[in-house]
């Protein structure tokens, strides 16, 4: 594969490495199992470029490598370690010799390993692919989740009887059909049913959204949603514990009601009366609870999307880990369930692709309300809504994440973020911007934010925009 200097100086201008693209110094050598693994981590991640002889950080000035002059040599031993070829290619840049690794991407269903070991990139680090990575694998070219049968073999009226068919065409703001044939027909057209001979299907995405009864479907009836309401701040004592009967469509609207009675209100005094004021931003709760099930690992088997309410917080799970790092739920999408997604969205229960995190984000600021908590466990991804706290009660932890998630905002709507802007988000007066100030250096540690102009050195006046950026 031959590779020109120009194609090397257009990889060079890149803003950031990506999954499909690094760079190593590598000046006199680079660890043999090491390439390796970038060759496999790669691999798994679509294929890409791996380059030797380029500094890994901007301007990203070639520095030549000394590494593996024998390309012949090299190449042999990667496919011997790995099984699959990798292309070698020497450039003679004016700067010094680059060595290009040009990876495939791995064949559909396949996952590659060294050693035993299946990688993938994260950040920085080369790290082993998630259980639920590999499932999601491992399980391509084989039919979704929603394109199988929940129950087979059902007549017409059975599907009408089954499902909430009414519902559908309110949602899709279209009028009812004049015949039971016309809402059959827009059914098996979004693939909620497939008709077959005299019979019909109902698939999991056509019960999952629209069942009257997910209990009338055996593979199902562990999807259902579960509401636990408690008593206090810990599982201690319970007050409610509900679980949901309809599908995920025509069951939303109340279930994001029924969430909202279970919450306390905040009372706040205006100019007269008392008046009691939602806990949670309702659009907060709407999305997270949206997300939630359009995320979930529908392939995991007895479990389901759990909503847990305290008296100071709001927690929603869903089984399976995410596609993307939690860092970068505000700004990018990815969905493991398209389909539902889709149709999630077309029915308006949630917002367009990569536009919901932002709208929790934004809310809770317009709130004051403490940031947005995601976090990852074993099998499961939380994220947690907090009731108000003042500034003073926060800790380190909070401040940084809100200011991390106000500096993501700010970039998404073309601005960046500044001190002011950071003392607005906190409720902070002008005097207190060296408040603000400590917020954003801690952030800075620990490497959530940066300086947008790295050289000015007046801080008076510096924008910040997130590490990623």
């Amino acid at each position: 594969m031959d590779i020109s200097v120009d194609q090397i100086d257009k990889w060079r201008q890149v803003k950031s490495e990506t999954q499909n693209l690094e760079f190593k110094e590598a000046k006199t050598q680079f660890d043999t199992k090491r390439l390796f693994k970038y060759c496999v981590a790669l691999a798994n991640e679509g294929g890409g470029h791996l380059l030797l002889g380029i500094a890994d950080q901007a301007p990203r000035q070639v520095v030549g490598t000394q590494a593996f002059t024998d390309l012949m040599d090299i190449t042999s031993k990667i496919f011997i370690a790995i099984g699959f070829r990798v292309d070698v290619s020497e450039v003679a840049h004016p700067d010094g010799r680059v060595l290009v690794f040009s990876i495939p991407a791995r064949l559909a269903g396949t996952a590659y390993h060294f050693e035993g070991s299946y990688l993938m990139r994260s950040g920085e680090e080369l790290v082993p692919m998630s259980e639920d990575r590999l499932r999601m694998i491992f399980a391509e070219g084989q039919p979704v989740f929603e394109s199988k049968i929940a129950l087979d073999k059902v007549s017409a009226s059975d599907v009408i009887s089954l499902l909430d068919t009414q519902s559908y065409f309110e949602l899709i703001q279209l009028p009812y059909p004049i015949d039971r044939e016309g809402v059959l027909e827009r059914f098996i057209r979004e693939k909620l049913i497939i008709h077959e001979g005299s019979h019909y299907k109902i698939t999991h995405l056509g019960a999952l959204l629209f069942a009257k009864n997910l209990d009338s479907f055996d593979t199902l009836s562990r999807k259902s949603v579960r509401v636990t309401t408690y008593e206090g701040k810990d599982k201690l004592r319970t007050l409610r514990d509900t679980i949901g009967k309809k599908g995920y469509a025509v069951g939303f609207s109340g279930l994001i009601e029924y969430i909202n009675g279970q919450l306390p209100a905040n009372e706040v005094i205006g100019q007269a009366l008392r008046e009691a004021v939602p806990m949670f931003p309702e659009i907060a709760i709407r999305e997270l609870v949206a997300n939630a099930l359009i995320h979930q690992d529908l392939n995991e088997p007895g479990s389901s999307v759990s909503i847990d309410i305290y008296s100071n917080r709001l927690e929603i799970s869903n089984p399976g880990l995410p596609c993307i790092e939690a860092n970068r739920f505000i700004d990018e999408y990815q969905s493991r369930n398209e389909r539902l997604a889709d149709l999630m969205r077309r029915l308006r229960i949630c917002e367009e692709k990569g536009s919901g995190i932002d709208k929790v984000v934004s809310s809770i600021e317009m709130f004051q309300l403490p940031p947005l908590d995601i976090r990852i466990g074993e099998k499961r991804t939380y994220t947690t809504l907090f009731a108000h706290k003042q500034f003073e009660d926060m800790d380190k932890s909070d401040k940084v994440r809100a200011c991390f998630q106000h500096c993501v905002l700010r970039y998404l709507i073309g601005e960046k973020m500044t001190n002011q802007s950071l003392r607005e988000r906190f409720g902070l007066g002008s005097r207190q911007s060296d408040v603000a100030s400590r917020i954003v250096s801690q952030a800075i540690e620990e490497g959530m934010v940066k300086l947008e102009d790295p050289e000015n050195a007046s801080r008076r006046y510096a924008k910040y925009i997130p590490y990623w950026a």
